[in-house]
C-alpha cells in the first residue's frame, strides 16, 4: 500500500507539472524578441495564422498553440489586418490580439479644399492600399482625416469619404437659414466649393458667403478667379497668373463670363464652408479684394471697391509685385 501511495503520489505531481507547463507555455513569454507587426490576412484559418506564427518565429509550435488555444483560448473567431506585437507577448496575448480585431490604423488626411484630382494622388499615392480608383467626382468627398487599414482597398476608404460628405450634407441642409441664396443640396455645394477657394481665413467664410449669396440673388457675375482656374487645372494651383484670355474664355465654370453658380464644384467643400453658404452674414457687400494679409476687404458700391482695389495697388507696389 506504501508502494501504491508513492506512485499515484509521483503520477498527480507528473499530471500537475505537466499542467503547469501546459498553461505555462500558453500565459508565459513568446518567442518574440522585438515589438513586431503581425498581418492576418482575409479569411484565415487559425491554424493557416498558427503556422504563420511559427514560421515568422514568434511561437515556437503551431500544434502546441492550437492545442492551447482550443482548450484555453477560447471560441471567439480571429479577424483579419494588421496588428502590434510586444516583445515577449504571451501565445495568450496574441490570440486575444487577433480575436478583439484591434488592428493598427493608418491615416489620411483630405485637407478643406483639396480638388478631386488631388485626393484621387492621394489615395493612390498611399502605397499601404491596394486597388484602383477613378478620379472622385467633385463635390463628393468631405475632407477629414479617415483611417485604413494595411492592404484596404483604395476604393473602401474613398466610399467612406464619400458616405461621411452624404451624411454630413444631410444633416446640415435642414439647419440652413432663410438667407441662403441656394434651394437644393447640389448648388449648396458649387456655391461652398467657390467660398471654400476664395478665402483661407476661417472667420471670413460667413462673410464671403454673404456676398457670393447677394450677387447670386441679383443675377450678377460672382467673378470668383478660382472658377477660371478650374478648367485649366482640374483645380490645382495654377502656378502663375490668369491670362486675359482666360478670363475671357466661355465654359460652364468661368463666372466672369456666365452668371449665377458654375457647372459643377470647383473643390471639395469643408463643413465650415457648407455651413457659411447654408447661413451666411447678412450683408450688403457685393465686392472684396485682397487685403495682403490672406484677407479681404469688403465693400457695398463700386467706389468703395475702386478705393479698397487702389489701396491693394499701393501695397502691391511696395512690395515690388507691381
Amino acid at each position: 500500500m506504501k508502494r501504491l501511495g508513492c506512485l499515484l503520489a509521483a503520477v498527480l505531481l507528473a499530471l500537475l507539472a505537466g499542467g503547469a507547463w501546459f498553461v505555462s507555455g500558453w500565459y508565459g513569454s513568446s518567442e518574440l524578441e522585438e515589438d513586431k507587426t503581425f498581418i492576418v490576412p482575409s479569411g484565415s484559418t487559425l491554424t493557416a495564422v498558427a503556422n504563420k506564427l511559427e514560421e515568422e518565429g514568434i511561437i515556437a509550435s503551431a500544434d502546441a498553440f492550437l492545442l492551447r488555444a482550443k482548450i484555453l483560448g477560447g471560441g471567439d473567431p480571429i479577424q483579419a489586418g494588421e496588428f502590434a506585437l510586444t516583445a515577449g507577448a504571451s501565445p495568450s496575448s496574441i490570440l486575444r490580439a487577433f480575436q478583439s480585431g484591434e488592428t493598427i490604423n493608418r491615416f489620411v488626411t483630405i485637407p478643406e479644399g483639396m480638388p478631386s484630382i488631388m485626393v484621387f494622388e492621394r489615395l493612390m499615392a498611399e502605397e499601404l492600399l491596394t486597388g484602383e480608383i477613378p478620379v472622385p467626382v467633385e463635390g463628393s468627398v468631405l475632407p477629414d482625416t479617415y483611417s485604413f487599414e494595411r492592404g484596404e482597398d483604395r476604393t473602401a476608404v474613398l466610399a467612406r469619404m464619400q458616405a461621411a460628405m452624404r451624411n454630413y450634407l444631410a444633416e446640415a441642409w435642414p439647419k440652413r437659414g432663410p438667407d441662403t441664396a441656394v434651394d437644393n443640396i447640389q448648388d449648396a455645394v458649387i456655391l461652398a466649393s467657390v467660398v471654400e477657394k476664395e478665402t483661407g481665413i476661417g472667420s471670413e467664410r460667413e462673410m464671403v458667403a454673404g456676398l457670393y449669396s447677394n450677387r447670386v440673388k441679383r443675377g450678377m457675375l460672382l467673378q470668383a478667379d478660382p472658377t477660371i482656374i478650374y478648367p485649366i487645372t482640374k483645380g490645382k494651383p495654377l502656378g502663375r497668373r490668369i491670362r486675359q484670355s482666360e478670363i475671357a474664355a466661355i465654359n460652364g465654370y468661368n463666372t466672369y463670363t456666365r452668371t449665377g453658380l458654375p457647372e459643377g464644384p470647383i473643390t471639395n467643400p469643408g463643413r465650415e464652408a457648407i455651413a457659411a453658404v447654408l447661413n451666411p452674414a447678412r450683408t450688403s457687400a457685393i465686392y472684396m479684394v485682397a487685403d495682403g494679409t490672406g484677407g479681404h476687404k469688403f465693400a457695398d458700391t463700386l467706389e468703395e471697391h475702386n478705393a479698397n482695389v487702389e489701396e491693394w495697388y499701393e501695397l502691391r507696389r511696395q512690395r515690388g509685385e507691381m
